[in-house]
C-alpha cells in the first residue's frame, strides 16, 4: 500500500516545482518510514514550500483537549511559518492564502463524524474557493475501514466544528473521499485534485495496512481508540470521564459514582454482540474528575465486524442515566467554540436522539431509523468512493 503522500513524492507533478504551495499537517502526516511530510516536502520543493498549516491539537500534537489553541510560530526544522487554523481563525485567511497558489493537505482522519480535521479540510477548501485557489488532498486510510457506516446523520440544526455536514457519526470514507463529497455532494466547489492511495481495500482496518498508528490527535493513541470513538465520543457531553487523563482514553470511562455492578447487569441484558465491558477503576491525572477514583469500564471490541459501537455507547449512556439520576449531568457550554447549545447535541447532531437516550425510549427504533439514513448516504456517497 501506498500513501497519498508517497504517491505524490514519487510522481513530483510539475505543479509542486512551478507555484507556491502551503501545506496542512501535523505530527501523523508521516511516510512508510516515519518520516514528516514537511519535512519530505521541503527537501524536495524548498523553493515552492512557502508556509505550513496546523489543525486543532497543533502542529507538533501537543495541545490537550478541546478549545485549547495554538499560536502561529515558525517551525525549527524548517524554519518555515506555522499557521493555526485552532485558534482566533479556524480558516485561513486571506492575507495566509495570499502567500501561497494553492494549499497541500496531508491529515489522519479517524472515521468519525466528531473530528475537527475534516473540516479544518472543508474550510480551506471553502477559502480556496473564495480566492480562485487550487486545494490537492493526499489521501490515507479510514483506521476504522470503508466497509461500515454507522450512527444517526447529522441534522441540519445542530451543525458546528464538530459537524457540518449531513452525514453518520460513523462515515466509512477516507479523507480524501470526504473531500470530493464536501465538494460535489455538499456545493463547496473548489478546485480540487485528491491524490488516492494505491493498493488499500475498503475492508481493510488499521492492522491490515501493516503501517505503524501514529496518534493523529493526544487522546487518540491507538487504534483501539479509533475503534470506539464513534461511540465513546458521547461522553464528551456528560459528567462521565471520557477517560481523558488516563492511558487509554475513550477505551475507558467512569465515574466516582457509578455503579459498575447494577451497570454491566443492566447493559448485557441488551445482549448487544462484539463488545465487553471489563471493570475497572482509574484516577484521570486531568480533566473531568482529576485526582479522583473513578469506577468504570474498559470497553472492549471483540468482534469488529459484528460491533456498531455508537450503538452501544449510546445504550450505556441510556443506562448509566436510568441507574444514576442524581448524579448524571449534561455538560454545559462552551463546547469547541459553541457558546450556547448544549455539548450533547452538536456530539450526537440530534436533540431528539438526547431526549430519546435521557427518557428511557426505544434505542432499536431509533437504530432502525438511522440505518435507513444510512443507506441513503451510501447511495450519495458512491459519487465520492475511490476504493474497491
Amino acid at each position: 500500500m501506498k500513501l497519498g503522500l508517497e504517491v505524490l513524492l514519487e510522481e513530483h507533478p510539475a505543479y509542486l516545482s512551478k507555484a507556491r504551495f502551503g501545506l496542512l499537517s501535523n505530527q501523523a502526516s508521516v511516510d512508510s518510514r516515519l518520516r514528516s511530510a514537511h519535512v519530505l516536502l521541503h527537501e524536495q520543493y524548498p523553493d515552492t514550500l512557502q508556509c505550513l498549516f496546523s489543525p486543532q491539537h497543533g502542529f507538533r500534537g501537543e495541545k490537550q483537549d478541546n478549545m485549547i489553541e495554538s499560536p502561529t510560530y515558525h517551525d525549527l526544522r524548517t524554519g518555515l511559518k506555522v499557521h493555526s487554523l485552532y485558534g482566533e481563525e479556524r480558516s485561513p485567511s486571506r492575507s495566509m492564502l495570499n502567500e501561497i497558489d494553492f494549499v497541500v493537505i496531508d491529515l489522519q482522519d479517524v472515521g468519525t463524524r466528531v473530528y475537527t480535521f475534516i473540516y479544518t479540510m472543508a474550510l480551506c477548501l471553502e477559502a480556496c474557493k473564495a480566492l480562485g485557489k487550487r486545494v490537492v488532498v493526499l489521501d490515507r486510510p479510514n483506521p476504522i475501514g470503508g466497509r461500515w457506516v454507522q450512527g444517526n446523520v447529522l441534522e441540519a440544526d445542530w451543525t458546528s466544528f464538530v459537524g457540518m455536514f449531513p452525514i453518520p457519526m460513523r462515515h466509512g470514507m477516507t479523507i480524501g473521499e470526504l473531500a470530493l463529497l464536501f465538494n460535489s455532494r455538499f456545493g463547496i466547489g473548489a478546485d480540487l485534485t485528491v491524490v488516492p492511495l494505491r493498493g488499500w481495500l475498503r475492508h481493510w482496518n488499521h492492522p491490515q495496512t501493516g503501517r505503524v498508528f501514529v496518534p493523529p490527535s493526544p487522546n487518540m493513541p491507538c487504534y483501539e481508540t479509533a475503534l470506539v470513538y464513534p461511540g465513546q465520543v458521547i461522553w464528551e457531553g456528560t459528567n462521565i470521564s471520557e477517560g481523558r487523563g488516563t492511558t487509554r482514553p475513550f477505551e475507558v470511562f467512569g465515574a466516582p459514582f457509578l455503579r459498575t455492578v447494577e451497570l454491566e447487569k443492566q447493559f448485557r441484558g441488551r445482549e448487544i454482540p462484539g463488545v465487553f465491558l471489563r471493570e475497572i477503576s482509574f484516577e484521570p491525572t486531568f480533566h473531568k474528575w482529576a485526582g479522583r477514583l473513578c469506577h468504570g469500564f474498559h470497553l472492549h471490541i471483540t468482534e469488529p465486524e459484528a460491533a456498531d459501537p455508537f450503538f452501544v455507547s449510546l445504550c450505556l449512556l441510556q443506562d448509566v442515566i436510568e441507574l444514576h439520576p442524581e448524579d448524571f449531568q449534561w455538560k454545559s457550554p462552551p463546547y469547541e467554540y459553541e457558546t450556547e447549545r448544549m455539548p450533547i447535541h452538536l456530539i450526537l447532531g440530534s436533540r431528539s436522539l438526547r431526549e430519546k437516550a435521557e427518557s428511557g425510549g426505544d434505542l432499536e427504533e431509533e437504530k432502525r431509523r438511522w440505518e435507513e439514513a444510512a443507506e441513503r448516504f451510501n447511495a450519495d456517497r458512491r459519487v465520492a468512493l475511490l476504493y474497491p
